[in-house]
């Protein structure tokens, strides 16, 4: 039995040794050591010698309710502490209040401005990605507590720390003087809403007052033509009745003086002194009938129509007359329209004011003080940063090294392939004396 030989595996010319090439590295460690120190340098030459970035921070909480309770208990003006904060963070984060501080404090800004470049473009400078604002989630349950907080980078140069807590006084100065206005604004419509009120409910009065005054002095028009109507009634009256009379009178005393009855007689003393005699006899007669008119004998009733025809004025006949002449008297002058006129302090009688004079001078004695009204809590203030946040010193070496080590095996490695090839040809060929493997025959 014939054993076939095993065939023998030997590395080609194109595979790679790693040891060799370690150590084909190593024969060029010189490369290696200064690629690697001369990466490192310029590592830390740009590490040290590369603009420092500084960055400082500070942190703004919702106010205490007490220190806004002045404002919110004045039922004007509503801000919760968590509207403050909000309305203050609008401000921080506002173009223009950013813009005006940049105008207002112009030493702070030097290292911003730049030669041929206006205001506005070297605002725009600082304001790109100088402060960023972080605001609470609203999404949080705890969101009422979150508080915001603002970030600010600048070179080495420039005063930072005056810069944020400037503009965070700055913007809480603006939002107060804005609720201020605000709280005016709405002190004032309220108050001319309220005089609105006041004056409708005057003009109102004065309208019901001269209505009033229309009606009592029509009223008083209309008795006074009825009482005159009355009046001319009754003296008419008066003087038919006297004219009635005299005929009465005239009739009577032309009975009387037919019969001879001169004095005042009546018919049964009549009869007697006719069967009688001239004897003195005193009579008492008690009769229900009435006793015709010219028994009152013709000088009793001539008397009568005598002064009756010189009557020049029926008026004391009747006691109609003089009640009637009372009430024209009175109406002469009515005493309610008289007061109503004679007014000095009339607002006492308008209806229904009396809740707004409350709130006009409540209104009026507002006295918060604007001034020292705290909108939110200055949580941290910026603090002079001990170190700059770039450039990263420490990575940056360490990734130009690492960079010049990688460069250094880099050129090694080219040099090593570059001899390799010199020394075996442009084109190496294969092994031809490797040995092949048999065929046995069995």
């Amino acid at each position: 039995m014939n054993n076939a030989p095993q065939p023998h595996h030997h590395l080609s010319s194109d595979e790679i040794d790693l040891f060799e090439l370690f150590h084909a590295i190593w024969k060029r460690k010189k490369w290696l050591i200064g690629c690697t120190l001369f990466a490192g340098l310029l590592g830390v030459g740009y590490a040290y010698l590369a603009p420092q970035v500084y960055q400082v921070s500070s942190v703004l909480r919702p106010a205490a309710i007490n220190e806004l309770d002045a404002l919110n208990r004045s039922e004007v003006y509503k801000l919760p502490p968590v509207d403050a904060l909000a309305k203050v963070g609008a401000r921080l984060e506002s173009y223009e209040a950013r813009l005006s501080f940049f105008r207002a404090n112009p030493a702070l800004f030097e290292a911003f401005q730049r030669p041929g470049q206006s205001l506005e473009q070297s605002f725009e400078a600082f304001n790109k990605n100088a402060i960023n604002l972080t605001f609470p989630d609203p999404k949080n349950v705890d969101a009422l507590n979150g508080a915001i907080r603002l970030e600010m980078q600048y070179p080495k140069g420039v005063d930072g720390v005056a810069i944020l807590n400037g503009f965070v006084d700055y913007a809480i100065k603006l939002e107060r003087e804005q609720v201020s206005a605000d709280l005016k604004v709405i002190v004032n419509n309220r108050l001319n809403e309220i005089k609105g009120k006041i004056d409708a409910a005057r003009a109102n009065y004065e309208t019901d007052k001269q209505s009033k005054i229309a009606r009592l002095l029509e009223a008083d028009k209309l008795k006074r033509a009825q009482l005159e109507d009355e009046l001319s009634a009754v003296r008419l009256q008066m003087k038919v009745e006297r004219s009635n009379r005299l005929v009465e009178l005239a009739e009577a005393i032309s009975i009387a003086k037919s019969i001879g009855i001169k004095s005042p007689t009546t018919p049964s003393a009549l009869g007697a002194a006719a069967s009688r005699g001239s004897s003195q006899v005193m009579r008492t007669e008690v009769n229900n009938q009435k006793i015709p008119l010219y028994f009152m004998g013709t000088d009793v009733l001539e008397a009568e129509r005598t002064a009756l025809e010189q009557r020049t004025n029926d008026d004391f006949t009747d006691g109609r007359v003089a009640e009637i002449r009372k009430e024209l008297r009175m109406l002469d002058v009515n005493r309610e329209v008289e007061v109503l006129k004679s007014r000095s302090k009339e607002d006492i009688f308008l209806r229904d004011v009396e809740p707004l004079w409350a709130e006009e001078a409540r209104l009026r004695g507002l006295d918060i003080d604007m001034s020292g009204l705290k909108l939110v809590t200055i949580d941290r203030m910026a603090q002079t940063p001990l170190s700059p946040i770039k450039p990263f010193k420490a990575i940056i070496i360490g990734l130009s090294l690492v960079a010049g080590l990688m460069l250094g095996a880099l050129i090694a490695l080219i040099g090593h392939f570059v001899q390799a090839r010199r020394e075996n040809g442009p084109f190496p060929m294969p092994d031809r004396h490797l040995p092949h493997p048999q065929k046995h025959t069995h």
